[in-house]
């Protein structure tokens, strides 16, 4: 991805959004995802809260990634200080401010006339809430660990928590669940939300808060080691996500060789970010290797509170 010229953005800060200043950090009302027009083409930005009054920009031509916006456009990247009541960024040759409408006016550094508006919104999975069909096996529903092994912990308000493994073992299958990466905005890398959904004991699909950054193989949506997303989906922090996944395992001879690897088609918060990917290895972390048996769902527990709900899957023949 390609970054532009820098230069100075200023933008005031909001009153926390209804809801929205749950994190107890007034940068938590700041960040998260705008979406509108600059000189009368549509734009999207990532605002990203990085600790103590810290911020990085990024703009989108053409939309919010997954709705207008590709990974092939180049966007326009700053980062930004809190200064006050306002942050002042660095992005390309745009100066903006936020208002207390939780509106990005956007105008050329040095003009005083606006180039145009973005607007504060909040985007839902359209597979949010999803039930489960008839045929499917109901992991997770907040009532209970009963589906799962020994070490499984559930929240006060009935959610499960990383590092779960469950009892049934898969082959084939379709899998929903969903998840919600932490607000840890002075955490970096893989310590900023970090676990993951491994097929079969596998085949790892990465939980990151990855929101705003470039869409790697090991953030939120990669294919560990194997395949980037087609485009990084990731919500802000606290936000609550869905993985609709549908898995082929690798296939092994009498001999015991394998004869076909393992695919997977991820679509991440109802946008497709893989389509029938091959997965040549399983990840090194994973709890198992590869072989023709089937496996657990399991959910990385990399010391991060990341937290899951409406879990089921649907077995294939």
């Amino acid at each position: 991805m390609v970054a532009t010229a820098c230069a100075s953005l200023i933008v005031a800060l909001p009153s926390p959004a209804p809801g929205q200043d749950s994190a107890g950090d007034p940068d938590f009302a700041v960040q998260g995802e705008y979406l509108g027009e600059i000189d009368g083409k549509p734009y999207g930005a990532h605002l990203v809260a990085e600790g103590d009054g810290k911020f990085a920009i990024r703009f989108y031509p053409g939309g919010l990634p997954g709705e207008g916006w590709r990974k092939t456009t180049p966007s326009r990247d700053g980062q930004g200080t809190r200064a006050g009541e306002t942050v002042a960024f660095t992005a390309g040759d745009w100066e903006a401010r936020l208002d207390s409408e939780h509106r990005l006016v956007v105008r050329p550094q040095g003009k005083e006339e606006d180039a145009g508006v973005l607007s504060r919104v909040e985007r839902k999975s359209p597979t949010l809430g999803h039930r489960p069909p008839e045929d499917a096996v109901v992991l997770f529903d907040g009532k209970d660990l009963d589906q799962w092994k020994d070490g499984a912990r559930i929240t006060e308000d009935g959610l499960l928590r990383e590092g779960a493994v469950s009892k049934p073992l898969f082959q084939a299958f379709h899998l929903h669940v969903e998840f919600r990466t932490p607000f840890r905005p002075k955490a970096r890398g893989q310590e900023r939300g970090n676990s993951g959904f491994y097929a079969q004991g596998r085949y790892e699909v990465q939980i990151l808060d990855s929101f705003g950054l470039a869409g790697l193989h090991n953030e939120c949506g990669g294919i560990y080691t194997v395949a980037e997303p087609a485009v990084n989906m990731c919500f802000p922090p606290l936000s609550w996500q869905t993985y609709d996944i549908d898995f082929t395992p690798a296939q092994f001879g009498a001999d015991g060789k394998k004869t076909a690897n393992a695919r997977l088609t991820v679509r991440h918060n109802g946008v497709l970010i893989h389509e029938d990917v091959e997965a040549d290895h399983a990840t090194t972390a994973a709890p198992l290797g590869e072989g023709p048996e089937p496996g657990p769902v399991y959910f990385q527990d990399h010391g991060n509170p990341v937290r899951f709900r409406n879990i089921w899957i649907v077995p294939k023949d």
